[in-house]
């Protein structure tokens, strides 16, 4: 950067990036023969055509060495704003660019420190809108849980305290399901590729939460889960709650497009060096055309279930994020409409 900055000074290269290099380039190319006309002209003894041509090749060798060397030193702009936005993108590092610069290369590094500063403030807010809907969606659901509470207390007849430890044992469900769609949610502001730590995720120790979260839904369908658990255990980049949120969202989806009186069957399994999740269902499927869009935000194929169970449309590309951001992959295959689908979590052991 000393080097553009010094060029920086020269007030007709003040402005122009282009002309910084042009400028070099004629030095560099105007070397050679100034030491040539040097040699020849203030060497004392006669000069051979030989002399002349060796020393032409050295000189010219000499000043494309340091052409290259002053080139390269200057593009340095050009290669710390680059790893500044990569620091960014990977690692949600903030870095600080020169930004008093006014030529080509000095604009560039403005706009991406301000892009940079502007892409953390709609983060940070985006959080705190999340942490506000948080709390205020817990408030909601304790208010029911408290009637619950207090209806209890009361000594109720059989009938109604069921009733309302149904209701409190919902609302319990509904603060787990808050904690960790905002965790969900928050894993896409967290860009932490190369610095995630391993975890050992015990799976026969995960499948009673997730199954509290799908077994009203499969008893509403009469749908049965089938679990195959040939691998206990996994050191994962990920958390153990979003491993469970995003089982648990795969399930959701496989129970809305299966006909009542299904199965879906879920595989936790090891396949060369991989770990394999599948969750495998029998229902209304897709074409092979459609499973890009299957992904997306609000994308079209956000259709309603076979009991005409609606959806947000951002189910699936929030459980793609983040098990891309966590190290692994997330695919979905289907033979066809009506011919079942199943979605493949992977990730390197």
């Amino acid at each position: 950067m000393k080097l553009y900055h010094n060029l920086s000074q020269i007030s007709f290269l003040k402005k122009s990036y282009a002309f910084k290099f042009l400028f070099v380039a004629f030095v560099g190319i105007h070397i050679p023969l100034i030491g040539i006309l040097f040699f020849v002209l203030y060497y004392n003894h006669s000069v051979s055509p030989t002399s002349i041509l060796i020393f032409s090749l050295v000189m010219t060798l000499l000043a494309t060495t340091i052409t290259l060397i002053v080139l390269n030193q200057l593009i340095k702009p050009i290669s710390i704003a680059s790893k500044a936005l990569d620091d960014y993108r990977n690692n949600r590092k903030l870095s600080v660019l020169p930004t008093e610069f006014s030529d080509e290369a000095g604009l560039l590094m403005a706009n991406i420190q301000e892009s940079i500063y502007e892409a953390e403030s709609f983060i940070n807010e985006k959080q705190d809108l999340i942490y506000m809907l948080s709390h205020d969606l817990k408030n909601f659901a304790g208010n029911p849980q408290g009637l619950a509470n207090l209806i209890i207390t009361e000594n109720p007849s059989e009938s109604v305290r069921q009733l309302a430890e149904l209701i409190r044992e919902s609302t319990n469900l509904q603060f787990r399901y808050i904690e960790n769609f905002i965790k969900l949610l928050q894993e896409q502001d967290r860009v932490v590729k190369g610095n995630l730590e391993l975890r050992t995720i015990l799976f026969p120790g995960i499948l009673p939460f997730i199954n509290e979260q799908v077994e009203q839904r499969l008893i509403d369908k009469n749908i049965k889960l089938s679990v195959d658990v040939a691998l206990t255990e996994a050191q994962l980049r990920i958390d153990e709650g979003l491993l469970i949120q995003v089982i648990v969202n795969l399930i959701s989806n496989a129970i809305k497009f299966s006909y009542f009186d299904s199965e879906i069957k879920v595989r936790i399994y090891n396949d060369n060096s991989k770990l394999v999740i599948t969750v495998t269902d029998t229902g209304i499927g897709f074409d092979k055309s459609q499973i890009d869009e299957l992904f997306k935000k609000f994308t079209k194929m956000s259709r309603l279930g076979t009991a005409n169970e609606s959806s947000t449309g951002i189910g699936l590309y929030l459980c793609k994020k983040i098990i891309e951001k966590n190290k692994g992959s997330l695919s979905a295959t289907s033979e066809g409409k009506n011919k079942g689908a199943e979605f493949r979590i992977e990730f390197e052991l």
